[in-house]
């Protein structure tokens, strides 16, 4: 008897994109470019190794879109200058000629950075300080500061960085791109009830809050070729706030999700809710956050959390939960996962030295160093 398919491996289409499967590798900071934001010749590689492992579609890591609040961590990768383009496109060409394809993923650290040179500040939506403390295996340390806010000519040119950095993605040959709305950045603390106490169109109910990222998305789509692919990614957790949900829950989601819909958007991109994806990611009405954004829009919904698991991914797929499943640390260990699903093969256990005292890729690399 032949064995069914994993269905995370059949087709899908994304856009313009025939994607040959369901697998995506999720946005993972790595810290690892020069000081002045350029990716090197090993983060080349290591996504590469993504494209050559079989994933239908990659997704770069959080990239800061101007020269002023964006950037989150040092050693974060930019696309806000000529040498920054140059150097991903040599990332986009070897993964390219790997077989695979990549979204860039915009970013906007907001209140939620911890290594900006370009600013001695941190700006936000309102001057409220971020819950929690900043992450040591990102550079950080101690409590976040408070952060000045944004003007009306500043989010101005927010929008006009997210823009600049869009176009500057597609001339470094990136297939698509994602604006980065999830996890406590920048969108996501304007959309976040307790970060934004602004009294301007941006403040007060859902539909002003999640307007700033429906304005970036519309703008980034006007701006970029007809048909290139423009991802949001949304979450309700943060990463210095693992609990919140929406408070409003499935009524907040009926303003946030159509809203980026008509925004123009491609795709969404839905961020982990917690490793028990399933129990975390349902509403106290039994939809899923995932699902009930499928059914909104009409548009293709990648779900993110756990999906390493194939039990869990088979799930969330053939149950139509999501469209697509974003892998994170499950990739870093097993590159080749789409070819290890394909043939049956055991998968890797992920191991947090990896990651730890550093999540760069000298840290990866010291660890295979000493298992291999």
């Amino acid at each position: 008897m032949t064995a069914t398919p994993h269905p995370a491996l059949q087709p899908v289409r994304l856009g313009p994109y025939d994607v040959p499967n369901r697998l995506v590798v999720a946005p993972m900071t790595r810290t690892s470019a020069t000081p002045d934001g350029v990716p090197t010749d090993e983060m080349a590689r290591y996504y590469a190794d993504f494209a050559a492992g079989g994933f239908g579609l990659i997704v770069s890591e959080g990239t800061y879109t101007d020269r002023q609040y964006s950037q989150g961590y040092l050693n974060q990768p930019g696309l806000v200058g000529a040498e920054q383009v140059v150097a991903w496109r040599n990332v986009t060409d070897q993964v390219h000629a790997a077989g695979g394809r990549m979204v860039a993923q915009l970013m906007h650290a907001g209140a939620l950075s911890q290594g900006n040179p370009y600013s001695p500040r941190t700006a936000g939506p309102s001057a409220i300080q971020p819950r929690g403390e900043m992450m040591p295996d990102y550079g950080g340390s101690g409590p976040w500061p408070v952060p000045h806010e944004l003007t009306a000519q500043e989010l101005d040119a927010v929008v006009e960085g997210f823009v600049a950095a869009a176009l500057a993605a597609a001339r470094a040959g990136f297939d698509g791109v994602e604006v980065h709305a999830a996890n406590g950045y920048l969108l996501d603390q304007f959309l976040t009830d307790y970060t934004n106490r602004r009294t301007d169109e941006y403040g007060g109910p859902v539909a002003n809050r999640i307007r700033l990222t429906a304005r970036v998305t519309a703008a980034v789509v006007e701006a970029l070729p007809t048909g290139m692919p423009v991802g949001v990614r949304l979450s309700q957790t943060k990463v210095n706030d693992l609990v919140y949900r929406w408070p409003g829950g499935a009524a907040d989601a009926e303003i946030v999700f159509p809203a980026i819909a008509e925004a123009g958007a491609t795709y969404l991109h839905l961020a982990s809710e917690g490793r028990d994806w399933l129990e975390t990611s349902t509403l106290p009405d039994g939809r899923t956050i995932t699902g009930l954004a499928r059914r909104l829009t009409g548009l293709p919904v990648i779900a993110n959390g756990g999906m390493h698991d194939p039990d869990q991914a088979a799930q969330v797929l053939t149950d139509g939960h999501a469209d697509l499943v974003s892998i994170a640390r499950g990739a870093l260990v097993n590159p080749d996962l789409p070819k290890r699903l394909a043939d049956g093969s055991e998968l890797r256990v992920f191991d947090r030295d990896m990651l730890h005292p550093d999540v760069t890729l000298a840290t990866a690399r010291a660890w295979q160093a000493v298992r291999s």
